[in-house]
């Protein structure tokens, strides 16, 4: 092969050229557009000269078969032992139906979260069939649409309890035999709210007056399953509320904590076909009493009417009430599990009731057959019931731990002389013979299941029904089940239909190259507490991305505990905090918040323990230097932190960073910079170095991460050298963070971890040009959106030379005061367009924020300004009299195939004009499923479970 081969041939295998949208004649039309001579000359003119780095990322690129070979060898370190570990995540079966179908498929995986309601039915009916999953299961009276993990629901409980509940003592009592992740992340959060953690045997030392609430697990983390219904009544009696951490396998078999007093009902639906993934991640849920559905946290999916009276599905009030109740929010969540939770939620569509107690009882006939064996062999069992998990005692129990170890078995060690051992849906007769073999055990396993009785607590044996709506007896079938996800697919829009151009969220290629190693045992067949002899290949993951993230940012220290950026802004403050107690500096607790901060800035620094104070912005949306100085000042013996994000909320540069932090840091304060917007940063500058001592960082947004309806993410921190040792830690591995840090913040020592081999991918295919060409590529696309639309839109906030970072927020105010048209009807004209709307009326009111992102290519672009600027025309000619302000396609957008193809057509503007305002769209049409949605209907009457079939039905039927 010729040189001039050889590179042609490089060329092709080069990943950045596939990632990056804009080919090379495309980015230099745009340029031209713009009127910018080349890249670097954009970055020269729009990224301040002191911030800028000039030390380029070292990485070379791999191509994709390099890329997935390294990551092959790294699987291969992994040791995928069968694993009885237990403590909330268990071996299982996905569907193979449901893996092809939804997990890697990006009609599920690039899809955003349900704010734009018409375009999301079928996530949401997934979701919607989540939460009657969850309701039914626990017989509570409604759950939301996930959560993080077990840990974090059970803490988002603990501080729901305290806030509804009419006991006014500031005790929490959690039960030892909970989780030891669980408790300690009750621990983590409870200490800057001023709550004091008490555990101890929930049957013994529990003095219900003194606390505002218990929290119990059933099963407990050893297995048994104990009556816990005179306790309920009693907490009750003290006017205290009551958390049930649970599983919902367990569920099928025992009475649900509804029947016998929970108050709230939390845990992990990992189970239902979710692999482990060394932690993560999974859809954790959470369920309560209708009477606490106000201060449910997170999100709800609720059923509401569209414009036309039929049923539809929205995101209900409660959503993202951080951003309405800011410091005084009662959680900081913005983000869920929705992959996982859908991923869940199929499963028990899949299977059915039936299906799932069959599933249950295997597990358990599995434990109770194994227990007889043991018993025979007179092994002491501590359980007397159980459903699948034992506790027994033993002479040598690393002893037994090594033997199993050697047969590829690995168990839980309790203490010396105590093991765990949990069974499951891949659970084998044969297993149950070699893990005999350990024990000293001979016994036959058919003969031995004849005699065995179940070891169920006969008092706790579930007798109410359980998923009885269609959707859970409909589709066991694999044809059956395959055409309901592609039906359900068919509703959305997903980032494999169209440009998904939201600022602040950064939807950018998820390359399949990336996704291919999630599925793959040797990364997602792995306990999170697995030895660490077996997790050799995570922790060479964990170690590269670690120090991929430390040269990319410039700080000194990285934890991937946070699995949310959420989680992130609340490890990065409570890093903060422990470094100035450790200094002595036990009343810094101001933080100081510019006011166009995202809503979870100021959730997260009122649960860390720190008082919020506003510092204004100026009429460019920069921070107000003037007033950031008068309040440091004030503030100066008390001041923590500064939250900042940066590029800012407005999409600019702003030029006066490195003097913000100088004036924090001259009043003893720390600097948080919110990495929301490090897409704009990635090779340019870090913010390690000029100022910034913590930031979160989004890893389902800058590093590929695909958002999956709402969720995953993972939004691990990186800091500075003084603040290293107080990152997260683990209660159970303890290498996964330093003695001195904080605590747990999540469930799993490395949250999310099943996920990160995307980012892993994402860094070293990109390699430090390429991730350095896409933030030059972002902030192009975002520029030329700005540069064609200038004349239709204006750009409210643009920083040096007029440009741009990486978003720009459209002015849309005057299609309002010209011809009535709201930013409302704007995003819901987009979807006639085939577009999902940017982000609306944030940060601010009426104006729509764009991010599209290095993945879209100048065709995309374009379709989306002749999108905006058909708009424009179309308000235009409601202001011209040629339409009437009350019935014109903005007004009546969006428009469904049944409407629009009706008999009856008694609009002032034609069908042509609703269904196809671009020549373009005859050839591909996206169609809403559902017309405008009524979100005031939908609050007004809150259902947040299934509906009956009957109510699709019109009302002449």
């Amino acid at each position: 092969m010729n040189k001039r081969a050889l590179d042609s041939f490089m060329q092709q295998d080069d990943f950045t050229n596939r990632h990056i949208g804009p080919g090379d004649a495309d980015i230099k039309e745009m340029l031209s557009l713009i009127g910018v001579k080349s890249l670097d000359a954009l970055l020269d003119q729009g990224v301040p000269d002191n911030i800028r780095t000039d030390q380029p990322l070292s990485d070379k690129p791999m191509s994709e078969r390099q890329a997935l070979d390294t990551l092959a060898d790294m699987a291969a370190m992994n040791v995928v032992k069968k694993s009885m570990i237990g403590m909330g995540y268990y071996d299982c079966h996905m569907p193979t139906v449901i893996q092809r179908n939804v997990l890697e498929n990006p009609g599920w995986y690039t899809s955003y979260t349900p704010y734009q309601a018409e375009i999301s039915q079928g996530r949401m009916e997934a979701l919607l069939n989540f939460q009657q999953m969850i309701v039914d299961l626990t017989a509570m009276d409604l759950a939301n649409a996930s959560m993080l993990d077990e840990g974090t629901a059970a803490a988002e409980a603990m501080t729901l309890m305290k806030r509804v509940g009419r006991n006014k003592n500031d005790v929490i009592f959690v039960a030892n035999d909970c989780h030891p992740q669980t408790i300690a992340i009750i621990q983590t959060r409870a200490e800057p709210l001023g709550f004091t953690v008490k555990v101890g045997d929930a049957l013994k030392d529990l003095n219900v007056a003194e606390v505002f609430g218990v929290v119990l697990q059933y099963p407990n983390t050893f297995g048994s399953a104990n009556d816990y219904k005179e306790l309920a009544d009693k907490i009750h009696d003290a006017k205290a509320l009551l958390t049930v951490c649970t599983d919902l396998l367990a569920l099928t078999v025992l009475t649900p904590p509804g029947e016998w007093g929970a108050d709230v009902v939390v845990g992990n639906s990992q189970r239902f076909g979710v692999p482990m993934g060394f932690g993560g991640p999974h859809a954790a849920f959470f369920a309560t009493r209708d009477a606490y559905k106000r201060s449910v946290p997170g999100r709800l999916i609720g059923v509401s009417v569209d414009s036309r009276g039929h049923p539809a599905l929205r995101l209900a009030l409660q959503t993202r009430e951080q951003h309405i109740r800011r410091e005084k929010a009662n959680s900081n969540i913005c983000t869920a599990q929705v992959l996982l939770a859908n991923l869940a939620g199929f499963y028990a569509t899949y299977h059915g009731p039936e299906g799932l107690k069959t599933i249950a009882m295997r597990c358990h006939r599995m434990a109770a057959v194994f227990a007889a064996g043991l018993e025979k062999s007179n092994v002491k069992i501590l359980n007397e019931h159980f459903f699948d998990t034992m506790t027994l005692t033993v002479d040598d129990a690393p002893g037994i731990l090594k033997r199993a170890d050697d047969d590829g078995y690995n168990l839980r060690l309790i203490d010396d002389e105590t093991i765990g051992l949990s069974f499951d849906e891949t659970t084998t007769p044969d297993d149950i013979l070699a893990l005999w073999n350990i024990f000293s055990v001979t016994a036959d396993v058919a003969e031995m299941d004849k005699k065995t009785a179940d070891r169920l607590p006969a008092a706790l044996t579930r007798t109410s029904g359980f998923l009885s709506h269609d959707v859970f007896n409909s589709y066991h079938s694999e044809t059956g089940m395959m055409r309901y996800l592609r039906a359900l697919e068919d509703k959305d829009l997903a980032l494999n239909r169209a440009m998904i151009p939201l600022g602040s969220c950064t939807m950018k290629l998820n390359a399949a190259s990336e996704m291919i190693p999630v599925s793959w045992p040797g990364f997602s067949g792995l306990h999170p507490f697995a030895p660490a002899d077996q997790t050799k290949g995570y922790q060479k993951l964990i170690k590269d991305i670690e120090d991929a993230l430390i040269e990319i940012t410039g700080y000194d220290a990285v934890s991937l505990q946070p699995n949310a950026g959420s989680q992130g802004e609340y490890a990065g403050l409570l890093t903060i905090r422990k470094y100035h107690r450790s200094r002595g500096d036990m009343d810094r607790n101001v933080c100081l918040i510019p006011s166009s901060a995202h809503g979870t800035n100021p959730a997260s620094a009122a649960m860390a323990g720190f008082k919020v104070v506003v510092v204004n912005c100026d009429h460019d949306g920069n921070v107000d230097i003037d007033d950031l100085t008068a309040k440091a000042e004030k503030h100066s013996e008390n001041l923590g932190a500064l939250m900042i994000t940066y590029p800012s909320t407005h999409g600019v540069f702003e030029l006066t960073i490195q003097k913000i932090c100088d004036i924090i840091h001259s009043h003893g304060g720390q600097v948080y910079m919110d990495g929301a917007n490090l897409q704009a940063m990635v090779g340019v500058c870090k913010p390690g170095k000029f100022g910034c001592d913590v930031s979160h960082l989004n890893l389902h947004k800058t590093f590929a991460i695909p958002h999956g309806g709402g969720g995953p993410g993972i939004g691990p921190i990186g800091v500075g050298k003084h603040l290293a040792p107080f990152l997260p830690n683990s209660p159970v591995v303890k290498n996964a963070g330093p003695e001195t840090g904080i605590g747990a913040i999540s469930a799993a020592p490395w949250g999310s971890a099943g996920i990160l081999p995307i980012s892993w991918a994402y860094i070293r295919m990109m390699g430090g040009a390429g991730l350095k060409k896409a933030t030059q590529v972002a902030i192009l696309n975002a520029n030329y959106i700005a540069k064609r639309l200038k004349g239709h839109f204006d750009v409210l906030y643009t920083g040096l030379g007029g440009l741009v970072a990486h978003e720009c927020i459209l002015d849309t105010r005057p299609l309002k005061d010209m011809a009535g048209v709201s930013v409302d009807d704007i995003a819901k004209r987009l979807i006639d367009f085939g577009f999902h709307a940017p982000t609306m009326s944030w940060p601010v009111a009426g104006t729509l924020m764009v991010e599209p992102t290095e993945s879209e290519t100048k065709y995309e672009l374009d379709r989306f300004c002749d999108a905006m600027i058909a708009i424009h025309e179309e308000a235009k000619k409601i202001s011209d009299g040629v339409w009437p302000e009350d019935d014109n396609p903005l007004h009546g957008a969006p428009h469904t195939a049944d409407v629009v193809s009706a008999d009856n057509w008694d609009h002032a503007y034609s069908r042509e004009d609703a269904a196809y305002p671009l020549e373009s769209l005859k050839t591909a049409k996206y169609w809403s499923p559902v017309g405008r949605v009524d979100n005031v209907y939908g609050d007004r009457h809150l259902v947040c479970t299934c509906p009956s079939l009957d109510s699709y039905r019109d009302d002449g039927e």
